[in-house]
């Protein structure tokens, strides 16, 4: 054990547990039954009423002859009261061992306190978990940002709010299933661990599968699967589930994202344009009771309908009307200018490129729709019919993040086939033969969509960093 956890404090609490069991009271007790949760105790207070609860006492004030104390679950905290002469003397004596942290199981009669507080007249307790730590700083709050992040289970306790956003991120994905289901979508799994991994440009983690003695990928997407089903006659499908990617982390990125992606044969961009605005609007009005989310100080106003740009107009806004006719040094001499550093070799696209993704992209705040993206950037969707050199797709910005990419998906297998080769740049064992022989069986035209959930949430619940949705972030590890 670390010797900063075995301190005269825990030292206490192993004695105040030993001195429990030669009392008789296990410190670890069994199931107990309860008349709901506390928040369900205190809607239901009636004066008089017998009541069972359980939770963790977080505060404790010993007047002598009587104990007032506070016990919480995840739904909220309840007032006790234990008095002397209402409980067995060895039962109100062996409550002084009873510490904070402490799981505790209660039994009593409702009544108001001449404050007007709700409380519970304890005629019996149980302890049901000794806790042998202090609880963080003494229930006031964790501030340690790095310690709350490796030790969620500490900043759970500490800190309600952060109960709250991860309350609303189930609600969250509990709305997104209801809202698709309604839509006649299927729910589907496909395999998170991949013998090539495609459907996205990113470096994936590497793994090695012993019972077939081959190397295998976590997925980067589950794009390529869900396309074979398509091909096989679901028509209507999605799958929100993990993606990892062995890349950086950031303020909006974590190596392990949750994502849903959705297929609809015989759609385009133009029906998932439809069915994301929705989808958001719909989970906004339900769990957060608004459309008007974010934070006072980026306030994201998600009224429908919503903005459409194309991708080329965006940049000539911060760029400059003479964007597109400036060559490769005047480009780079532009951009220099707009405080951004760029790198040398780079040509027209790159540069172009990194204005969109360093300047343009985090100045969207409310929803917008980027359309007509240069096809070199996807190589996964089918080209505008009116501009071979972009492509069917839309990028959903929202509060400065890319939320959802749609396409209008290539379903051409020969055309496929020479994306993909210009994309594993002569690694043929990058190419998934498996699914462009799919695609020779014939998939229908479809539209399809990507929504990054981690970062829905973080703009619905106005976090600013993805570790405040994901419960256990990725961290370096202590020496």
């Amino acid at each position: 054990m670390d010797s900063h956890l075995d301190n005269e404090y825990r030292q206490q609490r192993l004695a105040n547990l030993r001195e429990l069991e030669s009392r008789g009271i296990a410190p670890y007790g069994q199931a107990f039954a309860r008349d709901g949760r506390l928040a369900d105790v205190r809607a239901a207070f009636a004066e008089g009423k017998a009541v069972r609860a359980a939770g963790r006492l977080i505060a404790k004030r010993d007047m002598g002859k009587s104990v007032f104390g506070h016990l919480q679950d995840a739904s909220g905290k309840f007032q006790i009261y234990l008095k002397k002469d209402a409980l067995p003397e060895a039962a109100f004596d062996a409550f002084r061992f009873v510490d904070l942290g402490d799981h505790v199981g209660v039994e009593g009669e409702c009544f108001t306190t001449r404050t007007g507080e709700p409380t519970l007249k304890v005629t019996s307790w149980t302890l049901l978990g000794k806790a042998l730590q202090v609880p963080p700083e003494k229930w006031h709050g964790l501030t340690d940002v790095e310690l709350r992040y490796r030790k969620r289970y500490l900043d759970l306790i500490a800190n309600p709010d952060v109960c709250s956003v991860f309350r609303r991120r189930a609600a969250i994905v509990r709305g997104i299933r209801a809202f698709l289901a309604g839509r006649g979508f299927e729910e589907v799994e496909t395999p998170m661990m991949q013998p090539v991994a495609g459907g996205a440009a990113a470096r994936p983690f590497e793994t090695f599968y012993n019972a077939l003695n081959c190397p295998m990928f976590l997925r980067i997407a589950p794009e390529l699967y869900l396309k074979r089903l398509m091909v096989g006659g679901m028509d209507k499908v999605f799958e929100l589930n993990r993606n990892f990617r062995n890349e950086g982390l950031d303020r909006s990125h974590n190596p392990e994202f949750t994502m849903l992606e959705i297929y609809e044969a015989y759609g385009d961009v133009r029906s998932m344009k439809a069915l994301i605005q929705d989808l958001i609007v719909t989970v906004a009005q339900d769990v957060m009771g608004t459309l008007r989310v974010g934070t006072a100080e980026r306030p994201v106003d998600l009224t429908p309908p919503w903005r459409e740009a194309t991708y080329a107009e965006l940049v000539r806004e911060t760029a400059g009307a003479d964007w597109d006719a400036l060559d490769v040094p005047a480009a780079r001499a532009k951009a220099a200018a707009l405080g951004l550093e760029v790198d040398p070799a780079w040509g027209k696209l790159e540069i172009t490129h990194e204005v969109y993704e360093k300047l343009v992209e985090k100045s969207l705040r409310n929803p917008t729709f980027v359309l007509r993206v240069p096809a070199q950037l996807i190589p996964l969707a089918k080209r505008c019919a009116d501009d071979p050199s972009c492509v069917d797709v839309f990028e959903l910005v929202i509060d400065g993040k890319e939320v959802a990419p749609a396409y209008s998906e290539l379903n051409d297998p020969v055309e496929q086939r020479r994306r993909l080769e210009h994309q594993a740049a002569g690694e043929a064992q990058r190419i998934d033969e498996d699914f462009l022989e799919a695609l020779e069986y014939g998939m229908p035209p479809a539209g399809g969509m990507g929504v990054g959930i981690d970062r829905l949430v973080m703009i619905l619940t106005g976090q600013e960093s993805i570790r405040d949705v994901v419960l256990f972030p990725q961290m370096k590890p202590r020496d």
